[in-house]
């Protein structure tokens, strides 16, 4: 009798490593559970949770409300999904913000800024923008990061409690939001997982994975031109050397080569404009006397 535990750990640890190795597998997505771990909320609280956290983004903060932008994103967003291990259904949204941002809330909310998607001349470099923050959607790092505050005592108070100190989301000079650092910057362990998981959704959804590499060169030679350029939700795993080494030795080892890739079309090219131009004539409508 004293085998049946020690047979017992030794199959609850062969199903965790075969569990694991799925994770190097990009055609195994969908079929593995990324989301395992301690977590005090449940998938049902988690949905609420986002909910309300979405709304409050939503009411505070400028939103992109052309139909054909935010229709485009969310359509190429839902594609990544499909080729994600996502369990719950996601909503995109953008922000009317120069800010380069891209973020996503408990329960499956993903928010892209205006700035990101100017900077990015390739449909690929947002992709694996986006493709980032779905993984932390698919691995359920928002609640998992607060469960094990939780439990350290870090933030012990009851979620109904927590949702007043989550849901302060004021606009700081019309560019940046004032989300809480701590809901937002996750451990470098998770914003590695993020990264290695969203590559293999872009990839999955046919785009190029070297626009990942792309977005990362470009976010790293702003944030050195100018100090404070990236978001601060980037700044506890900043697109910096060893990222970049690391999403390329990903790219090289597990996903194998094909002859064609993504790497941007016509209607992305015109959507991308349409958002620039719009900015633009904002802005310049704001500048006159």
């Amino acid at each position: 009798m004293k085998l049946l535990p020690a047979l017992l750990c030794a199959a609850l640890l062969s199903a965790a490593y075969a569990a694991d190795g799925k994770k190097d597998d990009p055609a195994q997505i969908g079929n593995r559970d990324v989301g395992k771990g301690v977590n005090l909320y449940s998938v049902e609280k988690e949905m609420a949770l986002g909910r309300q956290l979405a709304q409050e983004v939503q009411r505070q903060t400028p939103m992109v409300t052309d139909p054909l932008i935010a229709e485009f994103v969310n359509r190429m967003g839902q594609n990544l999904v499909r080729h994600s291990d996502v369990r719950i259904p996601v909503t995109f949204y953008v922000i009317d913000s120069a800010s380069l941002n891209a973020f996503a809330l408990p329960g499956g909310h993903v928010f892209v800024s205006a700035g990101l998607m100017e900077i990015a001349d390739d449909e690929a470099e947002l992709a694996g923008a986006m493709a980032h923050e779905i993984a932390h959607v698919a691995a359920r790092h928002l609640t998992r990061q607060a469960s094990r505050q939780q439990i350290a005592g870090m933030a012990a108070a009851p979620v109904g409690a927590a949702l007043g100190g989550w849901t302060g989301y004021a606009a700081r000079q019309g560019s940046s939001l004032g989300i809480p650092m701590t809901f937002l910057t996750f451990g470098r362990r998770d914003e590695a997982e993020a990264d290695y998981l969203g590559v293999q959704y872009a990839y999955a959804a046919g785009y190029d994975p070297s626009g990942v590499i792309s977005m990362f060169e470009k976010l790293e030679s702003l944030q050195k031109k100018q100090p404070g350029a990236v978001s601060k939700a980037f700044s506890t795993h900043p697109p910096d050397a060893d990222r970049i080494r690391k999403t390329q030795e990903e790219i090289d080892k597990i996903l194998p080569a094909r002859t064609d890739y993504v790497v941007t079309t016509s209607e992305y090219r015109e959507i991308r404009k349409r958002l620039i131009d719009q900015r633009a004539a904002r802005e310049e409508q704001a500048a006159k006397p």
